[in-house]
């Protein structure tokens, strides 16, 4: 492969060039399999144990926090020994009979793999639209359903992306369609109920391909949008709910580097955007102006600060920001502008609100956890500052948070900039340089890896274990300029942040390279690939899941989805300077003959966000060319995609082989 007069050549490149479902890359794969059995047949026994422990730890028969929308009580509940959730509400009162909306566990009988997207209730709440998952290509089909008489419309939309919207009558939804090839959702069709699918009539079509479509409806159920979204550009059109028929009109076109989000409240406007602000800024406009001339300041960008969210009430306005690399819920009342900060004990936790339906409320919802604290809900009344925790996730198994502590440290990369890690340990686990400790990092797509409560870790932590999270440039740890600063031009500053963080952690004395391991998945799966080219001495053990590892040839082929928008997060190397700057990083592209630590990597037959030819090739020319004997495994899940399993317990399956790959190694180097 010839372009900008340089040379690549790819001896694998047949896994590609293959169909999915071609016997000969079945068998190719299968075999991979088959090897990853037999080499971790030692541990079988252990990933038993894991499987039992991790399974023993959910509470099977759970019900979600209920929360109220247009007089109807909706939650989410378990049975048990069920893979899946029960959606259901109950009318006006929580001891009123209840009515299930929709059972994933009888819906998804018959498919090895099966998800509910999303759902949603027409505005007279007596209809049910849901989108349905079942190959795990985030391909969906929505299907229409009587509440109450539980009768089917024989109405089925295929091949839609999982996000569409009712309009206020009751019978019209709009909907986004994918591109057959690409998978990206670039048209938007509107859909009467009771007609055929196939004449639907098409209303958008996204010319632009670095940009998706979606569309979506306002808290205030007044307006319609529809959102074209690229990497570093926003555009909203909109339309009265009440008027599907109507005409879609421009709120503010597209501007190359403008990105915003909007609210509607009465007869405003409000939009949360990075013109000229960094870290954004929060503006309104009336509802029957259009146009940035028009926006007026209602908070002021920050340096230090990053507006990550707004929710708005009737006599409040919350502002979710983060600051020095934590969460932060901000309350102003309206009329007086007098403001204050909800206050939280801990020193590293993840908070953000949660679901909020109702402008009329003084009640907040938040949804909060930590390293060692699991998930909870908590209700905030906002004029008398009173907090209630309505619902804190039970951890069976004997789980006291009181065993655990987390902290925060800051280390210094080598260009003088600041890193934060959170780490979570037992108490009883005194760290050394004999201590087994797993960096975590991820740093794409100003993703956050929030310092939060992982059921599934403690039987790490348990074993003796340190669990750090490495806050890594490229994402938005520390504001928008925290993720300018690791992408494009500037990406090895996500990959060296990482190395500075282990390299802190052996001196320092945490743990040391004969005990130090590694993890990461998509986009941390590049992480994971590129770390071991740069510094292979440095893990003893890395696990990369559905890694992204390929990337000048993926980024050159446009017919792969995710491509073309993403080209303002990688580079198009197309151009030659990009092409150049990836070429020092493409793990794939920068395989040597060298020792290498062991390897496990996982990746789905039927991933739509990283092709499995990605780690099938990578795994080849690892094993290809390196010069020691650790192990290099290879797992492809032929039933699933780029998330896993799609039950609440198969996907502990998975995690028991990845614990088992760590605590095998750890193992063999105590012996």
């Amino acid at each position: 492969m010839t372009i900008h007069g340089h040379t690549r050549i790819d001896n694998y490149h047949w896994l590609r060039d293959m169909d999915r479902k071609d016997p000969e890359i079945l068998d190719y794969l299968e075999a991979e399999n088959a090897y990853t059995k037999t080499v971790m047949a030692d541990t079988e026994g252990l990933q038993g144990e894991l499987y039992d422990e991790l399974i023993g730890r959910i509470k099977q028969t759970d019900e979600s926090v209920p929360y109220l929308l247009d007089g109807f009580y909706y939650y989410t509940r378990y049975e048990e020994g069920k893979e899946y959730p029960i959606y259901c509400r109950k009318t006006a009162s929580l001891n009123g009979t209840e009515v299930i909306l929709l059972d994933e566990n009888e819906l998804a009988q018959g498919y090895s793999y099966y998800q509910i997207g999303s759902f949603q209730i027409s505005a007279n709440n007596e209809l049910i639209a849901y989108a349905e998952d079942t190959l795990s290509r985030r391909i969906y089909t929505i299907r229409i359903k009587q509440i109450i008489s539980c009768e089917y419309h024989e109405d089925v939309i295929e091949g839609t992306s999982g996000n569409f919207v009712w309009a206020n009558d009751n019978k019209t939804i709009f909907y986004s369609r994918k591109d057959e090839v690409t998978l990206r959702a670039s048209m938007i069709y509107k859909h009467v109920l009771g007609t055929d699918p196939s004449l639907d009539e098409l209303v958008f079509v996204e010319e632009d391909a670095r940009f998706n479509v979606g569309v979506g409806k306002s808290k205030s159920k007044k307006w319609l949008y529809l959102h074209s979204s690229a990497t570093v550009s926003d555009e909203y059109q909109l339309l009265p709910a009440d008027a599907p028929e109507g005409k879609w009109k421009m709120l503010q076109p597209r501007q190359r580097n403008l990105e915003y989000g909007i609210a509607h409240y009465k007869n405003e406007f409000y939009i949360l955007t990075n013109h000229e602000a960094t870290n954004f800024r929060l503006m309104k406009t009336s509802e029957s102006k259009t146009g940035l001339e028009h926006w007026e300041e209602v908070i002021p960008h920050r340096a230090d600060v990053l507006l990550e969210d707004m929710d708005i009430f009737t006599d409040y306005l919350v502002i979710s920001e983060k600051s020095q690399a934590q969460n932060r819920i901000r309350i102003i009342e309206w009329n007086t502008q007098v403001e204050h900060y909800i206050e939280f004990e801990e020193a590293v936790y993840s908070v953000s609100t949660g679901i909020n339906p109702e402008f009329n409320s003084q009640k907040l919802r938040l949804s909060y956890q930590s390293l060692t604290t699991p998930p909870s809900v908590i209700e905030y009344d906002m004029k008398t500052m009173e907090r209630n925790v309505l619902k804190e996730k039970e951890i069976l198994g004997g789980f006291e948070k009181n065993d655990y502590q987390a902290k925060r440290h800051w280390v210094t990369a080598r260009d003088g900039v600041k890193v934060p890690i959170s780490l979570v340990y037992k108490k009883d686990t005194v760290p050394s340089q004999e201590t087994p400790l797993l960096l975590y990092g991820y740093g794409s797509y100003g993703i956050n890896i929030e310092p939060s409560f992982s059921p599934s870790r403690l039987s790490l932590l348990n074993r003796g274990f340190i669990f750090v999270i490495a806050h890594i440039r490229g994402g938005q740890t520390l504001g928008r300029q925290w993720y300018e600063d690791g992408k494009m031009m500037r990406k090895t500053n996500t990959f060296n942040d990482f190395i500075d963080c282990a390299d802190y952690l052996i001196s320092e004395k945490f743990t040391s390279r004969e005990h130090l391991y590694a993890m990461g998945g998509s986009a941390g799966g590049l992480l994971m690939g590129t770390v071991i080219n740069l510094r292979p001495e440095l893990w003893k053990g890395i696990v990369a899941a559905v890694p992204f590892v390929d990337v000048v040839t993926t980024m050159l082929d446009e017919t792969i989805p995710l491509t073309t928008g993403e080209f303002d997060e990688w580079g198009n190397p197309k151009e030659e300077a990009a092409y150049r700057y990836m070429m020092t990083y493409s793990p794939y592209d920068n395989v040597e003959a060298k020792s290498y630590p062991n390897l496990l990597v996982t990746t789905g037959l039927h991933d739509s966000q990283v092709q499995y030819w990605e780690p099938a090739k990578w795994v080849a020319k690892l094993r290809d060319l390196k010069t020691d004997s650790n192990m290099i495994l290879l797992q492809t899940n032929m039933e699933f995609g780029h998330s896993g399993a799609s039950g609440r317990f198969e996907i502990y399956k998975e995690i028991a082989l990845e614990y088992a790959f760590f605590l095998d190694l750890e193992a063999q180097q105590k012996k």
